[in-house]
């Protein structure tokens, strides 16, 4: 049984230990607050610390899941506790892994990890990246945040871009969904029935594609007719900008995340 820590256990770091738990893992939990984690350490296999460095002792993978600005004290913390054949993943956005390394050395395994809001529900689109000691460490990682979602290895490079997708992008997709709900409560519906028919057919469209493997406009092709209400509402939505506004939105919130990593 392969024993996980994670440094941090508030909102991000319960919801990684949840999925974890109920697939078999050890879990040591740490938090400054024990009597948060009481109802944790009621549970079978957690041990529960409010020392950080404590909480790394045996454990083959590191979670770090504080915030940026806790991070250097929290590598400070447990940096003598860590062992050379100990994986350490960060969760913290911004903090890349040379800065990682200029911490804890080069030769420690090192992984950054992205994950969205969307853990708290196992389905996290989560963005994995190593440097050259964590490579041989990236499967067991991978497998670790598979079991709250699904898990991609990308290049470091491209991680500010995938917290815009994927971290950012919960709170995009979310703003489409109560536009579409702001919709059907003009059309007659009451507000929260609005909204079950704007998520449940948001989910709909997101298990076509995941399911078919198809590109968005093959489904949409599907659902269009010659001088239908379909292709009438999406021509309207293009006709003011949709896509555009989207993308533009994207590349402004990408912009913004590379000036707050030189600040």
């Amino acid at each position: 049984m392969k024993t996980i820590a994670i440094i941090g256990a508030g909102n991000l770091g319960l919801s990684i230990a949840e999925g974890l738990h109920q697939n078999g893992y050890q879990l040591h939990l740490s938090r400054r607050k024990l009597p948060a984690l009481a109802a944790w350490a009621e549970r079978p296999n957690v041990n529960v610390f409010s020392a950080n460095a404590s909480a790394v002792t045996d454990a083959h993978i590191v979670i770090i899941a504080v915030q940026p600005r806790h991070l250097q004290a929290v590598l400070s913390e447990i940096k003598e506790a860590l062992t050379a054949d100990q994986v350490v993943v960060s969760t913290a956005a911004g903090y890349g892994l040379d800065r990682l390394e200029s911490l804890l050395g080069n030769q420690q395994p090192l992984l950054r990890a992205m994950p969205n809001t969307a853990i708290s529900v196992k389905a996290s689109m989560t963005t994995l990246s190593a440097n050259a000691s964590g490579q041989p460490h990236i499967e067991a990682v991978k497998e670790l945040f598979d079991c709250v979602g699904q898990t991609l290895l990308i290049d470091e490079e491209q991680m500010q871009a995938a917290t815009v997708l994927c971290a950012s992008g919960i709170a995009f997709w979310l703003r489409l969904i109560r536009a579409s709900t702001q919709g059907g409560v003009e059309m007659g519906f009451e507000s929260e029935t609005a909204l079950k028919m704007a998520t449940q057919t948001a989910f709909g469209a997101a298990q076509l594609l995941l399911s078919s493997g198809h590109h968005p406009e093959a489904e949409i092709d599907r659902v269009t007719t010659p001088k239908g209400c379909t292709i009438t509402g999406l021509n309207v939505m293009e006709h003011q900008g949709m896509s555009s506004a989207f993308i533009q939105g994207l590349t402004a919130s990408f912009e913004k995340i590379n000036e707050l990593k030189k600040q």
